[in-house]
């Protein structure tokens, strides 16, 4: 476990440049109007506050961020909540929108390609090192130790990885070492994974996070934009050129890992379903939860908006205003409801009489008079209609929402207007 009050001076040569362009299409119509890094996520934050908080906490203090994907939520979160850094302290925090600077036909082609087209305002900064990160995963980890490594074994590619169990590596790119974890092959989500030496049921993937001497990047970069052949891309292109032909490590999440004392075990998750992205904002509600976002020495840095602190009214039978097991968020109203095991995003208000149950429901809904909800994610600015019961009767659930198979229901403003105007609808004629 890693002193998560550490940060080195590697850390502060360093840039991290965050790759927060995707859309992140497998979580259906939570990323129609928002990139997959902008979706919010534990009561408060959005799914890139994670990789930027563990940038800042480690001592980075120049970060690029490039966007590309409807970006228009992403970037005004990033102005919001990520506007402090001071240049007259050697700090700089870009946002890197594509903006066809290499040529008036080119947007981003691929994540290396995200990289190539800022080469000049890495190179303004001049960092030592840069830190290659995916702006849309779940994790709190400490990059020095990372540089460290990098730095000690000389290499020219260091791979930051999780070990999971071999056949679930199927999803990822995963790595082939040797017993000094030297990467003798990558291969991007390979049907048969290659195991870790000595422990065959495992194998080693790719979090998306790699380490580089800026100026071996850099030329890299180049030679990679050159190849008719390449497709931009760091997993498919890159990658595979660089371990075949330099120097590549793999540092594991188990050496960098922050937790508190707290938490058992290292956390990562990839919240790209709907179902995984519930998972893991219904840890948060455990007494002791997977992920503790309470560790004041690694705290998760985003925009907190001026709102009141959450009330809760009503206190007679069937009327009383509670949570249990629950997140809830300023500028929440609880009126006369019951809510558990759930997750109230910043001003939503629950009326009197509702019932909601394994919720997570994302900032400014409001749930109706006498509404049942169970296993639901409600997108922002919702307004659920009085007397809806979601999550009891599984075919008009799918009928009416985005159902998934583990029976998560994404609810929308779209599906809501949709379900409102067929009650309104006049009946058809015999």
């Amino acid at each position: 476990m890693v002193d998560s009050a550490r940060s080195g001076p590697l850390a502060r040569d360093s840039m991290a440049y965050v790759l927060a362009g995707g859309r992140g299409s497998r979580l259906m119509e939570l990323t129609d109007r928002r990139a997959k890094p902008a979706v919010f996520f534990g009561g408060k934050s959005r799914i890139i506050d994670f990789a930027l908080s563990n940038a800042l906490n480690s001592g980075i203090r120049r970060i690029g961020v490039a966007t590309q994907y409807k970006a228009h939520s992403l970037i005004r979160h990033l102005n919001r909540g990520w506007n402090f850094f001071r240049s007259e302290r050697n700090e700089g925090f870009d946002i890197l929108p594509a903006s066809q600077r290499i040529s008036e036909s080119q947007w981003y082609v691929g994540t290396a390609d995200a990289v190539y087209q800022n080469i000049d305002i890495i190179e303004a900064y001049e960092p030592k090192h840069i830190v290659i990160l995916a702006g849309d995963h779940i994790y709190k980890m400490d990059y020095e130790p990372m540089l460290q490594q990098h730095v000690n074994s000389g290499a020219d590619i260091t791979i930051g990885c999780l070990e999971v169990p071999r056949m679930e590596a199927v999803g990822f790119g995963v790595m082939h070492v040797d017993a000094k974890d030297r990467v003798m092959t990558f291969l991007e989500k390979p049907a048969d994974p290659p195991s870790i030496p000595g422990n065959p049921d495992m194998a080693l993937a790719s979090m998306g996070i790699y380490v580089f001497e800026t100026k071996f990047l850099i030329d890299e970069l180049k030679r990679d934009a050159a190849d008719p052949n390449s497709s931009r891309d760091f997993g498919k292109d890159m990658i595979p050129y660089i371990v075949s032909n330099g120097k590549a490590y793999a540092h594991r999440f188990s050496k960098s890992c922050v937790r508190s004392e707290a938490e058992s075990d290292s956390y990562w998750r990839d919240v790209g379903t709907v179902d995984a992205y519930w998972s893991a904002n219904m840890d948060l509600c455990e007494i002791i939860p997977k992920l503790d976002l309470y560790d004041r020495n690694w705290p998760i840095w985003t925009y907190a908006e001026i709102t009141p602190p959450a009330k809760f009214v009503h206190d007679i039978d069937g009327r009383r205003g509670m949570a249990t097991y629950s997140l809830v968020s300023g500028g929440c109203i609880v009126s006369g409801a019951t809510v558990s095991r759930s997750l109230l995003f910043t001003g939503v208000r629950v009326n009197s009489y509702s019932h909601m149950e394994e919720a997570v429901v994302l900032p400014y809904v409001e749930v109706g008079r006498n509404a049942r909800l169970k296993r639901v994610v409600i997108d922002r600015g919702v307004k659920i209609p009085e007397g809806l019961v979601v999550g009891e009767d599984s075919v008009l659930d799918a009928a009416r929402f985005r159902r998934t198979e583990s029976g998560i229901c994404l609810i929308t403003r779209d599906m809501i207007n949709r379900l409102e105007h067929s009650s309104a609808s006049p009946a058809e004629p015999a």
